[in-house]
This record gives C-alpha cells, sequence and structure tokens, in this order.
C-alpha cells in the first residue's frame, strides 16, 4: 500500500488511489472556458481519492493519506504546466489547426509559445525536482525501516504541503486567464509578498527565472538595438502603422517626409517604430523608466545602423530653384552634391557606438541577470546610465558630426526671417505680382523669379544652407484666392457684415506662402515634421507681418511723391490747382491713419524679432552649448518653438484672428488711397479706419488683461505695451474716449 501510495505522490493512480477527473485526457490539457466555470468547485481541490472499499483503513488514516495523495494530483498538473510550456511541439499544432493536439487558447485559437511562461515552466520544474527527490528520501526511509509506518511518509513531505496548492492555483491561474509576458512578471511579483517564506522563495526564484527572459531581451535591445519579442511580450512593441487614416490631412511637406523616411528603416524606427506597450509593463517599472529603455534601444539602432542613404545630395525639389539661374548652381558646385557639409556615407558603426561602450552595457546588464533578486534602484540606476551613454554618442552624431547648430541658424535665417535684407528683396521683386490674384496652377512658379533674383542679390556663396531652402505654395482654397481687386470689391456690397468677416477671412490669396528647409540623415531625427511645420506656421505669420510693413511704407513714399509733384503744381500756378489743394487737404487724415497703422506694426514686429525671437535664441545657445544630451537638446528645441508661438500669440484663437484682421485693414487701406478720388473710395477708408480703431483697440483690451500681461507666458509683453502706449493713446481710445471712425487731428497728432 505504501509503495502504491508512493506512486500516487508522482501522479500515477491505481487500485488504491483513483482519479476523479472525467477522463485522462481531459486532465491532460487546459479547461476552456466552460469547463473553467463549471468545475469551479473541483479546482478548489485535487482529483485523487481513495478506493471507496478500503475498509481496514481508520478514519485518521484515510485523512492523512488523502492529505498525502492531493501533491500527487498537485504534482501532476505542475509537472504537465512545466512539460506543455517547455516543449515546441505547439509549433507544429500551430500550423496544422485541425490536429488534435493543437493546445487551444481561451480564445479558441491555437496556442502561441511563450518564452517568459518557457521559463517559468523551468522554475517550476526546478521545484518538482526537489519535491521527486523527496520522495525518493521517503522511499529509501521506508525500505530502510524494518516496521514502515504512515508517519515517515508524512514526516518528509509536509513542507510541501504549503508550496503545491498554491503554485498550483498559480499555474491555473496562468492558463485560464491566457497570462504572458510583463503579465506574469506583474502576477509572480504580487504573489511573492505572502506570510510563508518557503513559498515566498520559491515564487521569487519563479519571478528570477522570468527576470532572465527580459534582460535578455534588454540586452538584445540595449545593446544591439534588436527587438527580440517574437511572442509579443516585451514592454516594447513595434508600432502598429495608423497613420493612413490621417494622410489626408497632412501638408504636402510632411507628406514627403514620411515618404522619405519610409526608405530608411533607422528613420521609421526612430520617429514611429516602437512604442512602451503598457499592458505589458511590469508594475514595479516606472514608465519613465520604461522610456528611457526605449529611447536607449532607438538610439543604438541608430548609431549601429548608419543610414545608407546618408550621403547628402541635392533635394528633388531643389532643382526648381537652381533652374535658370547659372549662379545659383555654385551653391552646389555643378554636381548636385552639397559643397563643405559632413558626408555620412562611409561612417560605420564602430565609429558612432565605440565597442567599448557596447561592452559597458552589456556588463551593467549582465551584472543585474545574474542578481538573485531584482533589486528596483540598481535597475533604475543601471538603466540611467545606459540611456546617457545612447545620448550622449547620439548628441556627438547630430550636433557635432551633423552641423545642428548650423541648421539652426539657418533655420533662424530663413524661416524667423533673421536675413531681413533677403526678404525686403523679396518681397519688393514681387510686389507687383501679389497684388493680382494667385494662379493656382502656377503660383509657387511665378514667385520662383524674385525668390532668385532675391537670393542673386542678398545670398553670398559662402551661405551653404541656402540650397536646403526652397519657397512653396500649397494649394489654397477659393475662400482665401483673393488680392487687391477681390478685397475692394468685396467691401461696397455690404460694409457691415465686412468688419464681422474680416477676422475670419485669410489675408490674402498669398497668404499661403512657406519654405520648405531639406534635412538629411541624421537631422531628421531632431527635425521632425511637427517641428518643421512650426517653423513653417510662425514664417507665414513672419512674412505676412513684415509685407504688410512694406505696403504700408510704400503706399508713403508713392503718395508723398504724388503729393509733392501736387505741390510742385500748386506753386506753379496757384490759380488753377484748387482741385490739387483740395485734395492734399482732404489726404491728410489718412496719413494720420496710416501712421497710426504703421506705428503698431511696427512695434509688433520689434517685439517678435527682439523681444521674443532673439532672446529667445541666445537662451537656446546657451543650452546648445551646455547640453551634452540629445534628449536634453530636443526638449529645449521644443520649448524654444513652444516659447516663439505662444509669445508671439499663434495659439491664441482671438488674438490671431485680431492681428489677421488687422494685416488685412491695413493692405485694404494701402491700396484703397491709391484711388481715394472717388466718393465711394472715400466711404471706403472711412469704413476701413473705423474698422482698425476697433481691432487695434480690442487687441490692446486682451494683451492688457491680467490672463496675459500677468502671466509668465509673454515676459516682454509689458515693454510691448509700453512702447505702445506710451503717452495713454490706445488706453484712452480703448476707454471708449474715441468712437469716431477718423482719429482726431489734436490726439492722433501725439500720437505721432
Amino acid at each position: 500500500m505504501l509503495h502504491e501510495l508512493l506512486l500516487a505522490l508522482l501522479g500515477f493512480t491505481g487500485d488504491f488511489v483513483l482519479d476523479n477527473s472525467s477522463s485522462s485526457s481531459s486532465a491532460r490539457r487546459r479547461p476552456s472556458p466552460a469547463e473553467s466555470v463549471a468545475a469551479g468547485d473541483a479546482d478548489a481541490g485535487p482529483a485523487f481519492r481513495l478506493a471507496p472499499d478500503l475498509t481496514f483503513l481508520q478514519p485518521s488514516e484515510r485523512s492523512a493519506i488523502e492529505r498525502l495523495i492531493s501533491l500527487g494530483f498537485y504534482y501532476r498538473e505542475l509537472n504537465r504546466f512545466a512539460t506543455e510550456s517547455r516543449d515546441l511541439s505547439w509549433i507544429q499544432s500551430s500550423v496544422d489547426v485541425s490536429s488534435p493536439n493543437a493546445d487551444i487558447t481561451l480564445k479558441g485559437k491555437v496556442r502561441k509559445g511563450s518564452a517568459y511562461r518557457r521559463a517559468i515552466g523551468n522554475g517550476i520544474a526546478e521545484i518538482l525536482s526537489v519535491y521527486r527527490s523527496a520522495v525518493l528520501q521517503v522511499e529509501q526511509n521506508l525500505l530502510s525501516d524494518p516496521l514502515p509506518i504512515l508517519a515517515t511518509v508524512t514526516h518528509g513531505l509536509n513542507k510541501f504541503e504549503v508550496l503545491l496548492p498554491p503554485l498550483y492555483e498559480l499555474v491555473m491561474e496562468i492558463e485560464q486567464k491566457d497570462i504572458k509576458g510583463g503579465q506574469l512578471l506583474n502576477l509572480l511579483h504580487k504573489r511573492c509578498h505572502c506570510g510563508v517564506p518557503e513559498l515566498q522563495s520559491c515564487i521569487q526564484r519563479l519571478l528570477w527565472h522570468g527576470h532572465q527572459v527580459m534582460f535578455n531581451q534588454l540586452n538584445s535591445w540595449m545593446v544591439y538595438g534588436i527587438l527580440q519579442d517574437q511572442y509579443h511580450e516585451f514592454f516594447i512593441r513595434r508600432q502598429v502603422d495608423r497613420d493612413e487614416e490621417n494622410e489626408s490631412a497632412q501638408s504636402d511637406v510632411a507628406d514627403k517626409f514620411a515618404q522619405k523616411l519610409a526608405k530608411d528603416t533607422s528613420l521609421t524606427s526612430w520617429h514611429s517604430g516602437f512604442h512602451v506597450s503598457l499592458d505589458m509593463l511590469p508594475e514595479y517599472i516606472h514608465m519613465r523608466v520604461a522610456e528611457s529603455i526605449l529611447f536607449a534601444g532607438k538610439a543604438i539602432r541608430v548609431l549601429r545602423n548608419p543610414s545608407p542613404g546618408a550621403t547628402l545630395q541635392e533635394p528633388a525639389n531643389q532643382s526648381q530653384i537652381l533652374k535658370g539661374s547659372h549662379r545659383m548652381q555654385t551653391f552646389t558646385g555643378g554636381s548636385g552634391a552639397l559643397k563643405e557639409l559632413p558626408n555620412f556615407s562611409n561612417i560605420s558603426a564602430e565609429e558612432l557606438l565605440p565597442q567599448v561602450e557596447a561592452d559597458k552595457v552589456d556588463a551593467m546588464l549582465k551584472q543585474l541577470k545574474h542578481s538573485s533578486e531584482f533589486h528596483k534602484r540598481l535597475f533604475e540606476s543601471a538603466v540611467s546610465s545606459i540611456r546617457t551613454i545612447a545620448a550622449n554618442h547620439l548628441w556627438q552624431l547630430v550636433v557635432v558630426r551633423a552641423d545642428l547648430n548650423g541648421h539652426l541658424k539657418a533655420l533662424k535665417d530663413y524661416f524667423l526671417l533673421a536675413k531681413g535684407d533677403f526678404f525686403q528683396c523679396f518681397l519688393e521683386e514681387s510686389r507687383q505680382l501679389m497684388r493680382l490674384p494667385p494662379r493656382q496652377s502656377t503660383a509657387e512658379a511665378d514667385l520662383i523669379v524674385p525668390f532668385q533674383l532675391a537670393a542673386l542679390k542678398t545670398i553670398g556663396d559662402e551661405d551653404k544652407y541656402f540650397t536646403r531652402v526652397s519657397l512653396r505654395m500649397p494649394l489654397f482654397g477659393m475662400k482665401s484666392s483673393t488680392s487687391q481687386k477681390d478685397l475692394q470689391k468685396s467691401n461696397t456690397p455690404d460694409l457691415s457684415s465686412q468688419g464681422k468677416a474680416s477676422s475670419e477671412l485669410a489675408l490674402d490669396g498669398w497668404h499661403s506662402i512657406a519654405l520648405e528647409y531639406s534635412v538629411d540623415w541624421p537631422l531628421q531625427l531632431f527635425f521632425t515634421p511637427d517641428v518643421l511645420s512650426k517653423y513653417r506656421k510662425v514664417f507665414q505669420y513672419l512674412i505676412r507681418l513684415k509685407r504688410t510693413q512694406m505696403e504700408l511704407e510704400k503706399s508713403w513714399t508713392a503718395v508723398m511723391h504724388q503729393d509733392h509733384v501736387d505741390f510742385s503744381d500748386y506753386c506753379k500756378d496757384r490759380k488753377n490747382s484748387s482741385a490739387t489743394q483740395l485734395r492734399r487737404l482732404r489726404t491728410k487724415p489718412f496719413w494720420r491713419v496710416r501712421e497710426h497703422m504703421a506705428f503698431l506694426i511696427r512695434n509688433l514686429q520689434f517685439y517678435i524679432q527682439v523681444d521674443v525671437i532673439e532672446s529667445q535664441w541666445n537662451v537656446l545657445q546657451t543650452h546648445v552649448q551646455d547640453s551634452h544630451d540629445f534628449t536634453e537638446l530636443v526638449t529645449f528645441h521644443q520649448d524654444y518653438l513652444s516659447a516663439l508661438i505662444s509669445q508671439s500669440f499663434l495659439d491664441i484663437g482671438s488674438v490671431s484672428r485680431i492681428l489677421d484682421s488687422i494685416m488685412k485693414l491695413c493692405l485694404q487701406f494701402c491700396w484703397s488711397i491709391e484711388h481715394y478720388e472717388t466718393g465711394a473710395n472715400m466711404f471706403e477708408i472711412d469704413h476701413i479706419t473705423e474698422e482698425f480703431n476697433k481691432k487695434s483697440n480690442s487687441l490692446y483690451t486682451i494683451l492688457r488683461s491680467s490672463r496675459l500681461a500677468g502671466s509668465q507666458r509673454a515676459p516682454f509683453l509689458r515693454q510691448f505695451l509700453m512702447r505702445l502706449n506710451f503717452n495713454s493713446f490706445f488706453e484712452t481710445t480703448a476707454r471708449g474716449v474715441m468712437n469716431s471712425g477718423r482719429l482726431r487731428p489734436n490726439t492722433a497728432g501725439t500720437q505721432l
């Protein structure tokens, strides 16, 4: 009887010990959801029972034996789990779904493998080997004892009564819920917190086995940049492509950038290739640490796999700018390859990431892997150190080798209008063109000629970055395709509605002028499509502002020239020049309005260019010089762009709409005073003046509110308001003292 008991302890039943499960086959497969619900009570206890016809056993003996044979049931189920988890026959069953041996998951699909579950199976096998050794020792004790008794068996296996039942519950939960990967580590980590030291050390050993898989994946990811996760269990996942639905909403430039990234796996991996899967992230690993692991792996991928197409060549769209200009070809040396720019085609991975550094990362991860326990602080410290190594080498690649600061300066020169002489020349060359409606099919080509002329006059041969800049005229809707003639026509029918709609309409058909900047590897890691779109947004705002200022100046120059001619005629023939004198007297209030407009536009331009752009540029330069961390530079640059947008009020809809309306009214005024002889034009100018006063007063009222002037989002806003209101003119008109459309001579004169 004792020998049959020992066999039952190893999961073999017979006449003495019976298996009450429905069938041996059902006991050897994972229960389905319906079976799990139906057998809920059965899972609470083992299926091994003593034969009912053993009448020679006392009740106390029967109770002790049934308690012992339950260990055999637990052993059999644990051994089945370990065998299935470590067996690779699932590969064949996954091919043949109809196979009767196919292991079915809860969803009815063929079960896929699990590296973490296989590791836990190895840990379970270790524990069961200790159990088998204990059973063998009990057998030897029984054979050596002349009078074997049941107490010998009970004494030898007593400690497993607190180990096997919880382990059985653990594996049943794993199987029924199909737990794997980081979720499995979470489960084991929670089960470690128990009051039984023996059970705690067993589960910690299982957790150690699970961590071995995780550290192997971390080593592959953070040392070689390779994601080894064929079963989708790691918390670093490949990003599923979800951008196809939103492609229509992106600009043409962003689409071209995305197409270029698709051809380069390293850039695709960096921008949208991987992400942190919260489902598989262990709860004891902070999200900040996981993001550091994600960044380190992506950085290592970039450093170990330099872009094969990294040779700096002429952008495809650049040929439009260079066409027809012999001198422009000198920027590229006539061969298409940019001069004096770094060439990464021959760079090896060893140069970007020395093997010594990779060995250092590998040593840190192996030290954590070989530790008997998982130490959270040591783990976070090692991840931080690895991230620092990756960030420093990426900084060396992007900042030093790729001349990041030179490209930042180029973006400031062209997108933030630091090269004012170039854009002044461009606007003057294209002034007559922009006074006509843009032709949708040739608008961009029409602007290339003045763009080239301005470059020939102002851009020197030493500017190696200009060849990366190209002019764009994205598609514009019919609603915004208006010009001087359209604006004047819209004034006459319904002047009351025009003021209401002026803040909603675009400035005119040329408002969509934009620049495109060609970036190559590895600068695409830094200048993402989102970053370049922010630069374009600021550029479009600044170029409209500069164009408005130029039109105000040109209108003053043109009309003053006419005024001098009229005055000369008046002096020559005072008797027959009464109409000329009347016209001169009638236009004087208009110049007060023009000066009021120019005063506001000049101060706004000075505020943005000096108080905002230059101050933020100095802050950025300080960070670039002091920082040696790529991620820090990305953060500083994002803060730089955010500050430009917020301090220029582009993120406040009410303010940006008012500014657009003011610029539109200024252009309308400039175009209307050229034909002020007729009464209709006089009425239009009066209406424009009234609308401008309303908009400028509204702008001042909003900017001086405590929400803006009293906050830190625009630290130099108070200086701008002080320059605007140096003689209390704006404050007075904002309070309603000045309600008429025209400026009063005695009040407006003080503004001048």
